[in-house]
């Protein structure tokens, strides 16, 4: 049976659920918890598993669990599954969880969301399921991994907000530094006009 994907923030009215892919990132995915932290704004970090266990990766999974971020598996590399067969499939996925949960420090960490690499699904939405991850959407798209231009990432984040929806920035991949300008420029304003950040659906709970 195909999973339905997670497409909804978790709160009514003006609100959008913030999500990350790439990570983490080194002083970029810092950055951007920073930026997040002074503004109070939770995000949901789907994070890639051979990044997650690389080199310095530890401190910031951490801190994205200590303050109150959300963790999910984006696969472990870049590598598209769309094609891929069910036992390739779940290898990587649970390679990413538990080298997320390894980063963490801590072996029962919640790890509630699996968004596909290239949001290119295949098998992967019932495998992650399966794995007790709910599939959540690629949707709300800034296309930062186009253009680094920060004028115009602040006028695709203001395309893409939809009230109950989700909102898709990157933080690895490459130079992410227009996309962290233009939060930069966008959340203060969002906050003040009223617009508040939560989590994805489903993200306190796991699959059913």
């Amino acid at each position: 049976m195909t999973q339905i994907e997670v497409a909804r923030a978790d709160g009514r009215g003006r609100c959008v659920a913030l999500t990350v892919d790439d990570g983490p990132a080194g002083a970029t995915t810092a950055a951007l918890l920073d930026l997040l932290a002074e503004h109070a704004v939770p995000a949901t970090f789907c994070l890639v598993g051979e990044r997650a266990a690389g080199p310095g990766a530890a401190p910031l999974v951490r801190r994205v669990v200590a303050e109150g971020h959300v963790l999910a598996n984006h696969g472990w590399s870049y590598d598209d599954l769309g094609a891929a067969p069910v036992p390739r499939v779940a290898d990587e996925l649970a390679r990413t969880t538990a080298a997320i949960r390894a980063a963490a420090g801590d072996p029962d960490v919640p790890v509630p969301f699996y968004r596909a690499p290239n949001g290119s699904w295949g098998c992967s939405a019932d495998v992650a399921a399966a794995q007790g991850m709910r599939p959540l959407a690629v949707t709300g798209t800034i296309d930062d991994w186009l253009t680094q231009d920060a004028d115009t990432l602040v006028e695709r984040l203001r395309a893409a907000r939809r009230p109950g929806g989700l909102l898709l920035v990157h933080d690895g991949g490459g130079d992410r530094s227009g996309t962290l300008a233009a939060l930069r420029r966008e959340l203060p304003r969002w906050l003040a006009e009223g617009w508040t950040f939560v989590r994805p659906v489903g993200w306190a709970g796991p699959a059913s």
